[in-house]
């Protein structure tokens, strides 16, 4: 038997707001039933928002989500072209998140350097 859940059961569950959930059904990757107005999710449903959101934590963007979500097959639950590409998803965001951290700390370095030069220009100015 399989197990369904509310809007606020799955938004409770997994910390986001059914506004969340609401967005994510527009952009494809949860297909929730209807009871009457009633939203009701599926455990696939559960599972494709989990995927989702640790996909997003990694900085995976929600198409890109959809795109290695979508590439599930039950029938070969490791399907290398899916695994593939998370990890050629993970390599680009990785790369970019690193060029950020090296932009960081040239604007850092270069913080530490104009405080420097203020800092002996007071003193020099005291002395």
């Amino acid at each position: 038997m399989k197990q369904t859940y509310s809007i606020k059961e799955l938004a409770r569950e997994f910390a986001v707001t059914p506004r969340t959930l609401r967005f994510y059904e527009d952009q494809g990757l949860v297909s929730p039933g209807r009871r009457g107005t009633t939203r009701v999710y599926t455990d696939r449903d559960r599972t494709r928002l989990k995927l989702a959101l640790r996909g997003r934590r990694l900085g995976l963007s929600v198409e890109e989500c959809k795109e290695i979500i979508d590439m599930y097959d039950p029938a070969r639950p490791r399907n290398p072209r899916q695994l593939l590409r998370l990890c050629e998803k993970i390599r680009e965001h990785r790369a970019a998140l690193l060029d950020k951290v090296r932009d960081i700390e040239a604007t850092l370095n270069a913080m530490d350097e104009v405080e420097r030069r203020c800092l002996e220009e007071l003193l020099a100015a005291a002395a």
